[in-house]
């Protein structure tokens, strides 16, 4: 009897999605939906991260980000959004170590603006964030060669989003511009428009897209993106001359999923219910939904909300599940605003087993996984984030 052949069948993408195995084809590059996330680490994890944690005492100060695992929360002294870490980690300079559950360009930030007698630690170094990849030192370089041919670049301030490396940071303070967060985007934009008549902004053309026509009244034809991977970015020069804003093409792949499709599907799906999302969203979301805002506006948005009300949150899956597990005894009823489960890949690197490996490697003495920014790069990425600390 001749061996059984192989059956030649391949899954269909529809399949592979709902195994959590593939990418929704009509999501932005990027955009990977792992399915539903392991269950929580072992109980002797647990029990080992107390237990390095205690022994370590005051020496280590650990960060946990509203995107991370519940089960890595559990051990955060502070939570919240990126730049609010870092200024923690900033106001603790007796701690020795400050451990980053988040990913790499937090991780800069908080070395960044920490002493150097502090040492930043990222429990995994592949905890990197796409956003932050799409635009490099080298293209963001050449952007500006672009700019100066066009003969625009001394009128040009580049405003960059706090979701970008410290090499971009740098880059921007040496060009007399500001860092932003979703929170103060409008007055950072307000700022650079009083320094010249153009902002480049840089990573996310979401976020700068809806924050100078949602809030600041300009037009789409205003806005200009810049595609790093074509020649002269995929502009002219009278079209770089044209724009107010030119928009770098960059997107977070979490909040690039969200779709009009969305919107309208979680509506009637469930009467009544409030959309919220994230100003990384697409514009075409942004501007269907009821509210927008930061990861902190979220929150205080739930927290005011009355009893019985329901909500759509556009935002990262980890945060909308806790959110909602929170508040579900006060009858808020909050769900995912998409159809499918959708964790933000990078950030879910930091699990348990990796900072409890951290945490004991810290307790025996040993610095792992420090994340460093050279001097150089750290003065003028400081100097970019100082000029947004002091904006009005």
């Amino acid at each position: 009897m001749s061996a059984a052949q192989p059956l030649d069948v391949q899954p269909t993408p529809l399949a592979l999605l709902l195994l959590g195995r593939e990418a929704d084809p009509r999501s932005e590059r990027g955009v990977e939906c792992p399915g539903d996330l392991p269950a929580p680490s072992d109980p002797d994890l647990v029990a080992r991260a107390r237990a390095a944690k205690e022994q370590l005492g005051d020496r280590v100060f650990v960060l946990g980000h509203h995107y991370q695992r519940d089960e890595v929360i559990e051990f955060a002294d502070v939570t919240g959004d990126s730049f609010k870490l870092a200024r923690e980690a900033a106001a603790r300079p007796e701690a020795e170590y400050i451990v980053f559950c988040g990913v790499h360009f937090m991780a800069e930030s908080a070395d960044i603006l920490t002493s150097a007698q502090q040492r930043v630690v990222l429990p995994d170094l592949a905890a990197g964030c796409s956003m932050a990849d799409m635009a490099t030192a080298e293209q963001v370089a050449e952007c500006w060669d672009v700019l100066t041919e066009a003969g625009i670049a001394e009128a040009t301030v580049p405003v960059s989003y706090m979701n970008s490396s410290a090499d971009i940071k740098a880059f921007t303070g040496r060009h007399g511009g500001t860092i932003c967060t979703s929170s103060n985007a409008k007055r950072a934009l307000e700022w650079a428009f009083g320094q010249g008549g153009k902002v480049l902004f840089l990573p996310d053309q979401h976020l700068g897209r809806n924050t100078a026509v949602r809030d600041m009244g300009m037009t789409l034809d205003d806005c200009v993106v810049y595609n790093p991977h074509k020649p002269n970015g995929g502009l002219t020069p009278q079209q770089l001359r044209d724009a107010r804003m030119i928009l770098w093409r960059g997107h977070c792949s979490v909040h690039g999923r969200f779709s009009l499709d969305s919107v309208r599907e979680v509506r009637e799906r469930i009467p009544g219910v409030n959309v919220l999302v994230h100003p990384e969203c697409k514009h075409e979301v942004v501007g269907a939904a009821d509210q927008v805002g930061s990861t902190e506006y979220i929150i205080k948005a739930l927290e005011a909300a009355p009893a019985g009300s329901k909500w759509a949150i556009g935002t990262e899956l980890n945060l909308v599940r806790r959110l909602a597990n929170r508040f579900a005894a006060e009858d808020k009823e909050i769900v995912f605003l998409d159809r499918t489960v959708c964790f933000c890949s990078t950030m879910n690197r930091i699990d348990l087993p990796h900072l409890v490996w951290a945490l004991e490697s810290l307790a025996a003495g040993t610095v792992v996984n420090r994340i460093e920014v050279d001097a150089e790069t750290e003065k003028f990425a400081k100097l970019a984030l100082e000029r947004m600390l002091a904006l009005p």
